[in-house]
């Protein structure tokens, strides 16, 4: 009895220590394994028969334009526009013409009828009424000078007489011409008296009406403006220049304009002003493009962008085609070894003849994929996403 009690402790002290060390020796007794590294999102690897899809060239200096882009709009060239007012005082009883309408010199845009027209076609009807009887007065006094009725100083005399009378005809026709009558109107009224019952505002030049400020009922007044009329053929490009690039924009310097109401057109120019001074809330300088609108395609208020091309220069540049858009901002591959590139991203300047200036990026000689970065850019969200 008494050897049963002394085995069974020995025994439970055994089991214990088996316990220990099987429990020294299992899973709790390890390190925690290290987290797997995460593969770089920036990097691509393609098979071979994929990367002959990718064109790639060196990063290597260029020649470039100095380039300024600014927006603008279109407007009508000042030097080839027209206003247009009644040259008497009157009320206007036709409009013959609306906005967008096009004209040729001459052509009557309204009507007026005046008082003032009427006094100016009697004085006419006066002076050719007076210019009639000195010449009648100068033909008989050419007879009786032959008949040695008279004296030479009395024929002199009629026909300084009928020359007064010539030329205050001439000063009523003109009169008639300024208050708007037709050279036809001015004709039936010396021949037959028949008074016109209005006057013309007519066309100085031929354009196109961009504006118009009559209505019919309307008490026109002479200097009133009441048609603006512009030839559209040649058109101004009016953009604003922060006044920090002031300085790299001069006459005469090439312009390219693109209009976007025109699916992107681009038009050439050059500019033909450049202000001395800056529009104090803007803090902009105002520059002017000429630029030629001979099938009319160019209409006021159209907006524009303009590229100012300065000066060339020796610049590292990347090709337009190489460069990838990514969270905002310009990126490019960089290979690394064949079939493995790097999307690096880059700081560029604006485009010049399909090159964009590298300001901050790779160094001369990099390998840059310049064909094909957009579809390698899907590859490498695809491998991202996987």
């Amino acid at each position: 009895m008494k050897k049963n009690l002394t085995f069974r402790p020995a025994a439970l002290a055994v089991a214990l220590l088996a316990v220990a060390v099987l429990g020294g020796c299992g899973p709790n007794s390890s390190q925690p394994a290290a987290p797997a590294a995460r593969p770089d999102p920036n990097l691509v690897t393609v098979n071979a028969e994929m990367a002959r899809n990718f064109k790639v060239e060196s990063l290597a200096v260029q020649t470039l334009d100095t380039v300024q882009e600014i927006t603008g709009r279109i407007e009508a060239n000042d030097l080839l526009v027209t206003r247009i007012g009644a040259s008497v005082t009157g009320r206007v009883t036709d409009v013959l013409a609306e906005v967008g309408t096009r004209v040729q010199a001459g052509q009557v845009l309204a009507r007026v009828t005046s008082p003032e027209l009427t006094n100016a076609q009697l004085s006419f009807l006066r002076a050719n009424s007076a210019t009639s009887l000195a010449e009648r007065a100068v033909e008989r006094a050419r007879q009786l000078i032959q008949a040695d009725v008279i004296g030479s100083a009395e024929l002199q005399r009629r026909e300084a007489e009928l020359s007064i009378a010539r030329a205050e005809l001439r000063a009523a026709a003109d009169q008639l011409r300024l208050l708007g009558l037709a050279e036809p109107m001015i004709e039936r009224l010396r021949d037959s008296g028949q008074l016109a019952s209005f006057a013309g505002i007519n066309a100085t030049r031929a354009g196109v009406v961009i504006e118009r400020k009559v209505s019919q009922g309307q008490v026109a007044q002479p200097g009133d403006p009441l048609f603006t009329i512009a030839d559209l053929s040649n058109v101004w490009v009016v953009g604003a220049l922060p006044e920090q690039a002031a300085g790299s924009v001069q006459v005469g310097q090439q312009v390219e304009v693109e209009v976007p109401a025109l699916a992107q057109r681009k038009f050439k120019g050059k500019v033909v002003f450049v202000s001395d001074t800056i529009h104090p809330d803007t803090r902009t300088v105002t520059v002017r493009t000429q630029v030629d609108n001979a099938n009319r395609e160019l209409k006021p208020l159209m907006l524009a962008t303009l590229r100012i091309t300065g000066q060339t220069s020796q610049q590292l540049a990347v090709p337009e085609g190489a460069v990838v858009r990514e969270n905002d901002r310009d990126h490019v591959f960089v290979q690394l070894s064949p079939g493995q590139f790097r999307l690096t991203s880059v700081e560029l300047g604006p485009v010049s003849r399909g090159q964009r200036p590298l300001l901050k990026g790779p160094v001369e000689g990099a390998p840059l994929v310049v064909e094909g970065s957009f579809h390698l850019n899907n590859e490498r969200k695809r491998a991202e996403l996987e």
